[in-house]
């Protein structure tokens, strides 16, 4: 059987396609792709990801050798592309929990379709995240040094430090997306492993689903579990970002000692990474033809999202420049107005429009529903956000309070391999996952058609 099924324009249910209502038939075009040959798209898409995925390593090998000096930082401008990467990855991980822990104790019905690839992209970029500290060390071998443990001199970590802060929301939000993705995944590797014809994938998915037969009392524990550590995920996933925002605040630089700072990357996070949900969303549905499962009616919610988060980081900005205006400190309003006019000015503006004009065209349902305009409207949000990102660090570090300082930020090969080579990485690292197991989480889409059935 095929999976290729448009949804039916006249069904009343808008989560899913009233022709593909049945568990059967939804299982069917979960696994179907799985079991099949990839095609000659996803072997293409692999074969660029190879190339930027060996450039990251040589990247990593390079500067591993020659050290940090390589890139365009200087005794000013301490910190470069490797954080602004960090902050950025690590938004782009938020989203995945948020969204699913989130929507699930909201109980939106829409997360079904989105939530299992959502968590995943989350994994993949809390991993490359957690290179770019450890690169920016500029002496990695010593990255064991921000654990807690007993030095020689019986004295704890310096926890006043940012890097200590980063190494525990990293590893604690790292884990526990795992485990929160781990335990929604297993009834549909016991589905992968009843489906499957292979004696290695039946070896392989059976001892991943750790003997699940779907009984009533595997189903209740399940969803207790699951509920339990959506309720503890919410909080973390906002207390991560926070301390991200932190690594900044905790400073004395002029435009960093801001309060507004966590919350305002926690909604930077949730912008960038529901942007990067709809350019995979708009992937996998095509790549996939899930067009009766992630339908247009969840980019439409989706886009809705991105709508609304570009209001409030507009309004965040503002915040930040009435605040540098009214707090009166000359340093403060040298760095507003270099901001708008100084070195780094064009991308600033392109930030500015990027991040909050592009996006206000989502107000027209027209724009909503078109899948091209979408994706370059996603693909232009993260593109300002990681401008956002850079300029952070850019900006303060090249405008502080002695002008005998200040100097510009002058990019390298290597910077550059940096900021596009880890796109690679992260690219071939999802095509595995969407080839080895569902995308789609099969049993929270049985239900949602049951419901809406029902309804």
């Amino acid at each position: 059987m095929t999976a290729v099924l448009e949804p039916d324009e006249a069904a009343t249910a808008p989560w899913i396609s009233a022709y593909r209502a049945s568990d059967v038939e939804i299982t069917q075009a979960v696994t179907t792709p799985l079991f099949r040959n990839p095609g000659k798209v996803w072997w293409l898409a692999l074969l660029l990801s190879a190339p930027f995925m060996a450039w990251f390593v040589a990247a990593l090998g390079w500067v591993f050798y020659r050290g940090i000096g390589v890139w365009g930082v200087n005794s000013t401008i301490v910190w470069g592309v490797a954080i602004a990467d960090y902050v950025w990855w690590i938004g782009i991980g938020n989203a995945g929990t948020l969204i699913s822990a989130m929507l699930l104790l909201t109980r939106q019905r829409w997360r079904a379709s989105i939530n299992r690839f959502a968590e995943a992209m989350t994994l993949f970029a809390v991993a490359i995240a957690g290179l770019m500290p450890i690169v920016h060390l500029g002496r990695p071998i010593y990255a064991y040094w921000l654990a807690p443990y007993p030095n020689t001199m019986s004295l704890w970590p310096q926890w006043r430090s940012a890097l200590v802060w980063d190494f525990w929301a990293i590893i604690s939000y790292l884990l526990f997306s795992l485990l929160f993705w781990y335990v929604s995944l297993i009834p549909d590797l016991a589905t992968m492993r009843d489906r499957t014809k292979s004696r290695t994938g039946q070896l392989l998915y059976g001892a991943f689903a750790l003997g699940w037969c779907g009984s009533v009392r595997q189903w209740r524990a399940m969803k207790i579990l699951h509920t339990t550590m959506a309720a503890l995920g919410v909080p973390l996933v906002c207390s991560v970002h926070s301390i991200v925002g932190l690594d900044f605040a905790a400073s004395l630089m002029p435009g960093w000692q801001e309060s507004i700072f966590p919350p305002y990357f926690v909604v930077g996070a949730m912008y960038s990474g529901f942007a990067m949900v709809v350019v995979l969303a708009l992937a996998i549905r095509w790549g996939f033809d899930l067009q009766a499962i992630i339908t247009r009616e969840h980019l439409d919610v989706i886009a809705r999202v991105l709508l609304m988060s570009s209001i409030v980081m507009g309004y965040s900005y503002a915040s930040e420049w009435f605040m540098g205006w009214y707090g009166g400190a000359r340093s403060d309003r040298s760095l507003v107005a270099f901001e708008f006019a100084g070195t780094y000015a064009p991308l600033f503006w392109a930030l500015l429009g990027c991040n909050v004009v592009l996006p206000q065209a989502l107000w027209l349902p027209r724009v909503r529903g078109s899948l091209v305009a979408l994706f370059a409207i996603s693909v232009a949000i993260n593109v300002g956000m990681w401008l956002e990102r850079i300029l952070i660090v850019w900006n303060t570090l090249s405008h502080g309070y002695m002008p005998s300082l200040w100097r510009a930020f002058h990019f390298t090969i290597w910077d550059l391999a940096f900021v596009i080579a880890p796109l690679g990485f992260f690219a071939f690292l999802f095509l595995m996952f969407v080839r080895l197991i569902p995308a789609v989480s099969m049993f929270d889409m049985r239900e949602l058609a049951h419901r809406e059935d029902m309804a």
